[in-house]
């Protein structure tokens, strides 16, 4: 549906949502999940949640996302799911065979209020879970929220479940991406690889939602993080969590445990928080910047300065997970830019405090917003109108009523391909950032002028 009756007036909503700006918890917690090799997610709720949280990641990552349902019927709605759950334990390990089984739950078990681990503790007894296989679960209710608090509590799971205190201490790091592409998790390994730091990324998606193609299926792809990995994610030097909603509760729980200290850094999106992310890996592994990196960032570097010129001055709308959209808004600022309305639909206040910091310690007035829905990102680009959109596909709809060039990035990209593969992370990533800007920009030049004001170089 087209949003060009969007009115300009602004009234406070508290009990109405309009096209919100997040998606559900179970998505992030199945994504989250993903990342653990030869792990099978399971949906503890009706057909129908799982059919939208496979459609969803598997229209944005375009590759098959396999999960398992408790097919919550009337009498499962009414007396409880443990019978569900049971049986889907028992059917999934005969069937497909995975080593980790990761329930999460939906709003419909979350009312109900079915305890998953007392029905996990009855399904070991009874001798449904074969030795050496693992369920683990998330509570993920879709009314409190969203996909990045799923994602969150998912990977706290991890740590809970699997890390043991005591491990035979090893020099490595843990990196806790967040909630990003496949690709930006390779990235992350790379950049630590450069610098000759040993890491254990988890939970992670490369390898698995970004398989190559082989002409043979693998139901469990490569990728992922292994369990035995897990388990001994108690004895590294460190955690870098990346993301304070996505990542920080996990750190926060294995430092819990076993006492790991962990930093809370950035999404590493853009030259100043990729910056911070390699200063971290210097300081906590011990090494210096090789010239292999010193290198990637200065190819960064350089293409902003050739592309300074066409930046200067434009105003930017930004909308999406609070995680990379704090770093978004500082590359942007880096550029020279203004971002004028930055909107998310997660909640937390600590995201209003954090751009408007930014914002103020640039000079650039702006309206930031948290909980918020892509309603109210509208009607604020109404009222004070904006040079390039930076967010999700669902703004296509705002970008085309308004005439506004629209870079598609975060959460969920439904109607373009490749971005599983392309890392927005790191200096490579930002090379790649900036160019997508700079030709919203200069594609729109192009389109727009009169034959006596066609350039051919711009």
């Amino acid at each position: 549906m087209l949003l060009r009756h969007t009115h300009k007036e602004i009234r406070d909503r508290s009990a109405l949502t309009t096209n919100p700006a997040k998606t559900c918890q179970p998505v992030g917690a199945l994504y989250a999940a993903l990342g653990v090799h030869r792990c099978l997610p399971h949906s503890h709720g009706s057909q129908g949640c799982c059919a939208y949280h496979r459609s969803m990641l598997t229209r944005h990552t375009k590759e098959p996302v396999m999960a398992a349902t408790s097919s919550f019927t009337e009498g499962a709605s009414v007396f409880g799911g443990m019978a569900n759950l049971t049986q889907a334990i028992e059917n999934i390990f005969a069937l497909y065979d995975p080593d980790v089984v990761a329930v999460h739950t939906t709003c419909l078990s979350e009312v109900i209020g079915d305890d998953i681990p007392q029905i996990v503790k009855s399904a070991t007894d009874a001798g449904k879970i074969p030795e050496g296989k693992t369920v683990i679960h998330a509570n993920t209710p879709s009314f409190v929220g969203s996909h990045i608090t799923g994602f969150a509590n998912m990977t706290k799971a991890l740590v809970e479940y699997f890390a043991e205190p005591g491990t035979v201490p090893a020099d490595r790091i843990n990196v806790i991406p967040g909630f990003v592409e496949p690709a930006d998790m390779a990235e992350l390994k790379h950049l630590a690889a450069e610098m000759g730091v040993e890491s254990l990324l988890f939970p992670d998606t490369s390898g698995v939602l970004d398989a190559p193609m082989t002409g043979r299926h693998e139901f469990y792809p490569e990728g992922g993080v292994r369990v035995e990995d897990l388990r001994t994610v108690g004895g590294s030097r460190a955690t870098l969590a990346l993301g304070a909603w996505a990542s920080a509760p996990a750190a926060e729980a294995l430092e819990k445990k076993a006492q790991v200290p962990f930093e809370v850094l950035d999404t590493p999106i853009g030259l100043l928080a990729t910056d911070r992310f390699v200063d971290a890996l210097r300081r906590v592994g011990k090494v210096e910047v090789t010239a292999s990196v010193t290198r990637e960032r200065g190819r960064l570097v350089d293409l902003l300065a050739d592309m300074s010129q066409y930046f200067y001055g434009k105003k930017v709308a930004l909308v999406g997970d609070p995680d990379p959209l704090i770093p978004l808004t500082e590359f942007c600022l880096t550029l020279d830019m203004k971002p004028v309305h930055v909107v998310t639909g997660t909640p937390g206040k600590r995201f209003e405090e954090r751009v408007r910091g930014l914002l103020g310690e640039a000079g650039v007035e702006g309206n930031v917003a948290q909980a918020s829905d892509m309603f109210h990102f509208h009607q604020l680009i109404k009222n004070e109108p904006v040079d390039l959109i930076i967010g999700n596909t669902y703004c296509k709809y705002i970008a085309r009523d308004e005439g506004i060039p629209l870079v598609r990035h975060g959460f969920p990209v439904l109607d373009r391909v490749g971005h599983q593969f392309f890392p927005t992370v790191g200096y490579r990533g930002a090379m790649r950032l900036a160019e997508k800007i700079l030709d919203a920009f200069l594609d729109r030049i192009d389109r727009e002028p009169d034959e006596a004001a066609f350039e051919l170089v711009l």
